[in-house]
This record gives C-alpha cells, structure tokens and sequence, in this order.
C-alpha cells in the first residue's frame, strides 16, 4: 500500500501512517513498516517540503504563509518548514504576487478601483501573502495599467 501510495506521488511519514491507519493496520505493524521505508530513503519529509514549495508557489501562487500552513498539516516538522519556506526569496514572492495580480486584473474591466484593490488584496491574503506585500504589489499594478491610485 505504501509503495502505490508512493509511486503516486511523494508522501510525508504522517501521511503514509494516516492511510494504513484508514486500512485499520495496526499501529506496531505500521511503525515498523514506515521505518523500514525511512532506512531505505524511501520518505524523505525534507526533500518532500523542498518538492512541495517549489511546485505550489510556482503552479498555484502560494505564499510563504499559506505554504508553511499547508507543510504543517501534512505533518513535516517545524524545522523543516522553515527550511523549505526560507527557498522562496522576497523577489521571487513579490514577483509572483504581482504575476497573479496583472491576470486577475484582466477580468476586472468593469469594477471601480476600490472594490479591484479590496478583492486583489483578499485575494493576495487568501493565497499566504502578507498584507503589506499584498497592498503594495496591487498599487504597483495598478499604477502600471494607469489607474489613478487613491490616497491613503
């Protein structure tokens, strides 16, 4: 089970021990099995978070935040997170922050400036950006297509 599990696609140890526990595997068995898989390399939480961070920032525009949250509950270890979190720099965050911005502002034509600013900031915030990057990117962008920006 843990071999089709893994040939899938990585999983953290938590994981693997979640599914046998679903399959009602006894927990004994289930240790010994996952730790026959960890001597043999098999899991690697670390390599499995650097994988994780660099796909969900890239493909789904994740930030630091919300990709710490999502290593988290996957079971990864604190240290770890930081780790694989830290490989995303601020230029690459704000970077993409500002990619997911100009496409969202494509769709936007016929909505006030307010209302853009107030749902590209939420939007910003729901995907683990902080607020002031958020707020600081949307401005940006909407200074570059020429919209008047309002004053604070």
């Amino acid at each position: 089970m843990c071999y089709r599990l893994l040939a899938m696609r990585a999983h953290t140890r938590l994981e693997l021990a979640q599914a046998l526990r679903r399959k009602e595997i006894p927990d004994d068995v289930a240790e010994v099995v996952l730790g026959k898989f960890d001597t043999a390399g098999l899991i690697d939480d670390a390599a499995f978070a650097a994988m994780w961070v660099r796909s969900r920032h890239e493909n789904q525009g994740l930030g630091r935040r919300a990709l710490a949250v999502e290593l988290k509950r996957r079971g990864v270890d604190s240290s770890v997170v930081t780790e694989a979190v830290d490989a995303v720099d601020d230029d690459a965050e704000e970077e993409r922050a500002a990619a997911l911005v100009r496409k969202r502002l494509r769709a936007m034509s016929g909505v006030d400036e307010q209302a853009k600013i107030r749902r590209l900031v939420g939007m910003l915030a729901r995907k683990g950006y902080g607020q002031g990057m958020a707020y600081r990117v949307v401005r940006a962008e909407l200074g570059a297509e020429g919209l008047d920006e309002p004053e604070d």
